[in-house]
């Protein structure tokens, strides 16, 4: 199916910051937009927020001064729907309230003619619903677009029950010719972005409640550690721990308060004492003239062992052994099954499998176990993050801080907390994705591409499953439901068919 021509005029409803960035993008591709909003000031407010971004293209060099003074031309405010009415999409992005969409939409259908498109930019309310009162739901699809617009590149592109498969697949077309990164999805709480990304927030209030580490420490591990852009509390501390927590707790009620969409008390009581964050002045960490964010509180200097001894395979972690040895660490290996582990003075240093340190000294009867958390990249990581066994010796865990900062790591410790924060919180990232693909939300490929351009996060969730192994992911999930006794934790029927039969989630 085509893109609309740029011949066709675009109507934009709602002149916020969202709707003005809608009207910015749809306007720098050629389109003429017609601008509207209820309040008049807003649409002049809307327009001069666009004329602002446009010149600052023209400062980087991204645009010429003639495309953007003809752009801005082509953004055109209007008072009445009736002015518009040979627009052939309108994209609403208003209040997220069903009532109101439904008003306007009805609205639109009198306005428009039968061809036209009417999408909402909703990210979160039910598309279905929505068309679902109208003479014409056929034509009802979800275009949600990411703040901020003109520079986000995913728009989820929503169908419902009636959406017409010829009216989603021109929406994916039109925002790909206007450089966008589409991706389909269905009509489900959350959609695609919104509902798998929950367990980047709520694994990471939940470690913190278990006082785990404080909250920098924690942001340092996922943000230096498994490279996502933010670490969770940094970055709901920037969305609005208002929004965010509204986000759970919708998701949470329309999934039938799943447990898995648990919202947690921390943000609830953040949010009650008006605490949401950047916009507030404080959150988690406290914003404002003189403030700056607190460091990971990292180990002291130590000393590193002479002599490390590799048993058995490490997997992933590989690459660790190499930055020992570049360090003039004499290496020794030795062959071993399962899980490997490194051998460092008395220790027993192993990446964590989603157990706790004390129940895997348990099991080995070995008391001084170190586990270390998931990286990105093992070869180039600067941070490492360790728990000890409540049994483990001070200088067991001294020689293994010593050897691992001598191979130029940062260390920092957290309480032992069942798999850690990085792992679990990938581990769960990868079973919400797998379960988005087998109740058809999105493909992989899809699911993968939204995460990656929707939340900047270095990797697909599908995609980090398979670099890890999903029987892998489906072993840390398996001993994370055994240690809460929580549905939480309950593994995808499709991660587990992956992981018994060895097959991944994309091509190789």
């Amino acid at each position: 199916m085509d893109a609309l021509k740029t011949s066709s005029r675009v109507l934009v409803i709602g002149a916020g910051a969202m709707g003005s960035g809608i009207a910015h993008v749809a306007a720098v591709a050629g389109h003429t937009v017609y601008l509207y909003d209820m309040q008049a000031e807003a649409v002049e407010r809307g327009r001069a927020g666009i004329a602002k971004d446009l010149a600052f293209l023209v400062s980087r060099d991204k645009l010429t001064q003639d495309a953007a003074d003809a752009a801005l031309a082509r953004v055109v405010p209007i008072s009445s729907l009736a002015d518009a009415a040979d627009a052939m999409l309108a994209i609403e992005a208003i209040v997220e309230r069903l009532d109101v969409k439904q008003t306007l939409f009805a609205e639109l259908e009198t306005v428009l003619s039968p061809e036209a498109i009417l999408a909402t930019n909703t990210s979160s309310l039910s598309i279905t619903a929505m068309a679902a009162p109208l003479a014409r739901p056929g034509q009802v699809v979800g275009m949600h677009f990411f703040n901020p617009a003109p520079r986000m590149k995913l728009v989820e592109v929503v169908s419902g029950l009636a959406t017409d498969p010829a009216v989603a697949q021109t929406v994916h077309a039109t925002a790909k010719a206007w450089g966008k990164v589409p991706v389909f999805a269905k009509s489900t709480p959350g959609f695609i972005v919104n509902r798998v990304a929950r367990p980047y927030y709520g694994e990471a209030l939940r470690v913190l409640a278990e006082q785990a580490a404080t909250p920098a420490t924690l942001d340092a591990v996922m943000r230096e550690g498994c490279g996502f852009p933010m670490g969770p509390f940094e970055l709901m501390d920037l969305i609005g721990h208002d929004v965010n927590h509204a986000v759970s707790q919708s998701v949470f009620a329309a999934c039938f308060n799943d447990s898995r969409y648990t919202p947690h008390l921390i943000q609830q009581e953040l949010v009650h004492a008006g605490r949401f964050g950047r916009k507030s002045g404080q959150g988690f960490y406290a914003y404002g003239e003189g403030k700056s964010l607190p460091a990971s509180a990292d180990f002291a200097p130590a000393s590193p062992v002479r002599r490390v001894r590799v048993v058995g395979d490490l997997g992933p972690a590989a690459a660790l052994i190499g930055r020992i040895e570049q360090a003039g660490i004499t290496v020794e290996r030795t062959a071993g099954s399962g899980h490997g582990w490194l051998e460092i003075g008395s220790a027993r240093l192993m990446m964590s499998d989603g157990r706790t340190a004390t129940r895997r000294a348990v099991d080995s009867r070995y008391d001084h176990v170190v586990l270390f958390d998931l990286c990105l990249d093992f070869a180039k990581t600067p941070r490492l993050t360790l728990c000890a066994a409540d049994r483990c010796g001070r200088g067991a865990l001294t020689d293994v801080v010593g050897t691992l900062q001598a191979a130029g790591l940062a260390v920092a410790q957290l309480d032992d907390v069942a798999g850690m924060l990085g792992l679990r919180t990938v581990a769960m990232l990868a079973n919400e994705a797998a379960d988005a693909v087998l109740a058809g939300i999105g493909s992989a490929a899809d699911i993968d591409t939204a995460m990656r351009y929707g939340t900047n996060y270095p990797l697909g969730p599908l995609a980090w499953a398979d670099r890890l192994g999903p029987a892998f992911i489906a072993e840390v999930l398996d001993h994370l439901r055994a240690h809460y006794v929580d549905t939480r934790y309950r593994l995808s029927p499709l991660l587990q068919r992956k992981a018994l039969t060895g097959a991944t989630f994309h091509a190789n």
